[in-house]
This record gives C-alpha cells, structure tokens and sequence, in this order.
C-alpha cells in the first residue's frame, strides 16, 4: 500500500456514497479529472502563489521524489511511492546536491542530472 492506510480512508471517504470507480476528486461535473484540468489547476495555483518557474503536476511528482531523497528515503522505498518498475528510473532522482559540483558527480558516477 503506497499510503498510510489512516490517508487512505480519509480520501476515500471524500466520495461519501461514490462507488468504487468514482473519482476522489471529481471535475465539476462530477467526472474525472483530466490530465488537462489538473494540469491547469497546478499551472494557477503556482501563478496565485509567486512561483513562475515551468511548474506542472509532473514537477511536483519529481520534488516529491527528490525531497523524499534528500530526507533519507531509500530508492526503493522512493521507487514504491512513485510506482517506477525498475529502481534505475529511480535513481535518476538522485541528482546533484547544491553543495556538489557537476565535475565531481561526473568523476565518481554517483549523481545523476536531469
């Protein structure tokens, strides 16, 4: 189970009454979401709070591996949370530090960069 089974209840329990194939976050609708509108969601709520850099859903999927890193994540459990099914698409994760050099990285292999 990717989440703690105390979140997942909590989510689940946002659908009241929806079935099993109904949507956790549904459009206004009541749909799915689509890749489009969560995509412009992160795209406004990003504009609303200052950050102007190339955000998308798929960027804070990559902070969320990266920080999980930074904070002494193992990859696999990294790879787990991030459904990857081989650890060296994981391990892409892993890349340099701000305290460490490019030429470093380059000369021991142990750092990879997007």
């Amino acid at each position: 189970m990717l989440l703690p089974e105390v979140v997942s209840r909590s989510l689940l329990s946002l659908r009241n009454e929806g079935g099993a194939d109904d949507p956790v976050f549904a459009s206004r609708k009541g749909d799915h979401l689509t890749e489009r509108a969560v995509y412009g969601m992160v795209k406004r709520a990003a504009a609303k709070v200052g950050i102007n850099e190339a955000v998308s859903p798929h960027w804070l999927r990559h902070a969320h591996g990266s920080h999980a890193i930074d904070r002494g994540a193992t990859l696999p459990e990294v790879q787990a949370t991030l459904g990857h099914a081989n650890v060296s698409t994981t391990s892409g994760y892993l890349h340099a530090r701000p305290d460490t050099s490019r030429a470093a990285c380059a000369s021991t292999r142990e750092c990879f960069f997007d």
